[in-house]
């Protein structure tokens, strides 16, 4: 909300504007006052709205056209004064001023101030004067908010005259209401149905009681007395019957609680409601609110906080409908028609994620969906969590974690063990090597007999036990852009697995492998090679060395082969979940600048614990010459074994 507003007064001259602002100020009549009264700000610790209020008085005459134009362009409101005691001044007020604001290309809310109400006609009602001329100008000039009749002489409605202007700014009633019909405007009656929908805790389309109060307490800070409660539900019986129903209130007699506010000038009861819940004065939700500052460190990257978890996991109770433990097609449109939509169009989801034998998604893939999009884009699910209605702040349902153990370097992967619970794996390979077979079989997807190339990124998502703690792994894979990937420092400093893929009947395919090693400065990362198609004949690779001697000669464990058709995984997903939690135990560059077992500290131990004594060091030369030259002799010429005596 803004926090000081300049209201600016027009309108012929010896109307009273300058009158008015000074009674306001005096809080008593001044009959002979300047003609224009220099700009007056009012403190916001004596306004009822607590904002910084700017009054600016204007000139009547032409030749200071130029003044006034430049104080309409800093205006937010402006109040157009006429006499009520002289016809010739409202007739102004739509023949010249109306039109005169349009044409300087302002959006300002207008007032239409009626002063010396003290001196009018009493044998011409104000009932008649308002109904038969200012509302239909106020239809034809949406722009008007208000008409205000006062009176500077006899202190009438003076300090509420400029209240009401504030309210104009900062609880504007044209974005909600339709004067002209008498309703409410379509896009308010969306906001306020959404918030409704986010209050309904239970989903039974029904604000009970306990849910009423929840609401009041998050918009107000206060609770309802039950005698409230039950006044609110008699007034929406009396005159809207079908807002009511035995549960509590119903969608369209919370429309009509609102209707009733705005009618009765109290909108900014209204603008309250839609404030806290994130709407701006064009009544859609304010990009501050979607997506607040969250600066990320390089060294460290988002997970969802426990409360995240706990927050979507209720999402998924609230609106699983059938109570099955998982989210068909329509239970997640209801979600997210909260929202613009499903923020993954792009990402096969659900086939992203884990889903049932009926491809609904159960609340271990929703979780895991969430935790992948949280590690690959933080913003798109601070954006959700509002949508959903996070309670609070968005920022608390997520958190920073270290990306790596340590800091710098490699020996971010050289220090301990990983705290976090989401990783991401780089899953790559030669084209047709098994890779979207082998991330189907980590969603626990069935085998796709048809190969179909992958075209774009793709991410899947699934969670894997190690040692009692749950982490999540996305396996993120390319397809012809493996490349690219590898030569982005920055894309490389986020994973924490890169993936080997090779086919084990294609005799090519592991060159490939070694290829984009030798290519690229891969070395740093932590890597796991996984043989695919081991249920055909294997062939021997054309690489030199053969895979095996390749992985010892970089001290990793040997290939895994795996069988996605056959559901034969060798546990490589609970490998690939170790050595994202232990990611020394895996990187070749850390494994090959650990020194050998025998360093040269040990051989020298070794060398002078040899040289103890030259007799027994002979001794033992010619007792194992012996024993090895018999054995020699033994199995190739079938000779006798020589006599100890002979020796």
């Amino acid at each position: 909300m803004r926090d000081n507003i300049r209201i600016v007064l027009v309108g012929d001259g010896a109307f009273g504007k300058s009158t008015l602002v000074t009674a306001l100020i005096k809080e008593v009549f001044v009959v002979n006052v300047q003609d224009v009264v220099p700009e007056v700000t009012i403190p916001p610790e004596v306004t009822p709205e607590n904002v910084t209020t700017h009054i600016i008085d204007t000139p009547s005459r032409g030749d200071e056209q130029d003044a006034l134009e430049t104080e309409l362009r800093k205006a937010n409101v402006v109040c157009i004064v006429y006499a009520v005691d002289e016809r010739e001044s409202f007739r102004r007020t739509h023949e010249h001023w109306l039109p005169f604001l349009r044409r300087q290309g302002l959006s300002l809310p207008v007032i239409l101030v009626g002063n010396k109400v003290d001196m009018r006609d009493e044998d011409a009602g104000p009932a008649t004067v308002l109904e038969d001329e200012v509302v239909p100008i106020m239809n034809e000039y949406r722009e008007i908010e208000i008409c205000v009749e006062c009176s500077a002489k006899a202190l009438l409605n003076v300090s509420e005259l400029f209240y009401f202007a504030q309210k104009a700014v900062l609880h504007p009633t044209r974005p909600l209401y339709d004067a002209r019909d008498h309703v409410m405007k379509p896009e308010c009656a969306s906001a306020l149905t959404r918030i409704f929908r986010l209050c309904d805790a239970d989903g039974d389309g029904v604000l009970n009681d306990a849910e009423l109060n929840a609401f009041q307490r998050s918009c107000f800070n206060t609770p309802l007395q039950q005698r409230e409660l039950e006044g609110v539900k008699e007034l929406v019986q009396a005159s809207r019957p079908d807002g009511i129903t035995a549960g509590g209130l119903n969608v369209d007699g919370y429309l009509y609680l609102h209707l009733l506010f705005i009618q009765r000038g109290r909108v900014e009861t209204t603008w309250m409601v839609l404030r806290r819940f994130g709407y701006g004065d064009d009544l859609s939700l304010r990009d501050d609110f979607l997506r607040p500052e969250c600066d990320v460190p390089p060294d460290c990257c988002v997970e969802l906080s426990p409360g995240g978890y706990a927050f979507l996991t209720e999402i998924f109770k609230r609106y699983d409908a059938d109570r099955d433990s998982a989210l068909c097609a329509a239970e997640l449109d209801n979600i997210f028609s909260l929202s613009p939509g499903v923020p993954w169009k792009h990402g096969r989801f659900p086939e992203s994620t884990v889903t049932n034998a009926a491809g609904c998604v159960t609340l271990e893939g929703w979780l895991a969906q969430w935790s992948m999009s949280t590690l690959l884009d933080h913003r798109l699910t601070l954006e959700y969590l509002a949508y959903f209605g996070f309670p609070g702040d968005t920022r608390d349902g997520i958190c920073m974690v270290a990306r790596h153990a340590g800091a710098g370097g490699l020996r971010r992967r050289r220090k301990g063990k990983q705290q976090r619970s989401v990783f991401l794996c780089y899953v790559v390979g030669a084209a047709g090597a098994g890779k979207s077979s082998l991330i189907r079989a980590f969603a626990k997807k069935p085998f796709a007999s048809e190969y179909t190339p992958t075209a774009r990124t793709t991410a899947t998502v699934n969670s894997v036990d190690v040692k009692g703690a749950e982490k999540y792994l996305v396996m993120q894979e390319f397809g012809p852009y493996d490349t690219s990937v590898l030569q982005s420092r920055r894309q490389l400093e986020h994973c924490d697995l890169l993936v080997m893929v090779y086919d084990s009947s294609d005799p090519a395919s592991f060159a490939y492998l070694a290829n984009l090693r030798s290519n690229y400065s891969l070395d740093a990362l932590p890597m796991i090679f996984v043989a695919t198609k081991s249920d055909l004949d294997a062939v021997a690779q054309r690489s030199d060395p053969p895979p095996d001697i390749y992985c010892r000669e970089l001290k990793l464990a040997a290939p895994l082969y795996v069988s996605p058709k056959d559901a034969q995984l060798a546990s490589v997903f609970q490998h690939m979940a170790a050595i994202t939690r232990n990611p020394a135990s895996a990187t070749p560059a850390l494994l090959l600048a650990r020194p050998h077992p025998w360093s040269t500290a040990k051989i020298i131990g070794v060398t002078a614990l040899a040289g103890v004594g030259l007799a027994s060091t002979f001794v033992a030369y010619h007792t194992l010459r012996y024993w090895w030259t018999s054995v020699i002799g033994a199995r190739s010429s079938h000779s006798v074994v020589p006599k100890r005596h002979e020796l």
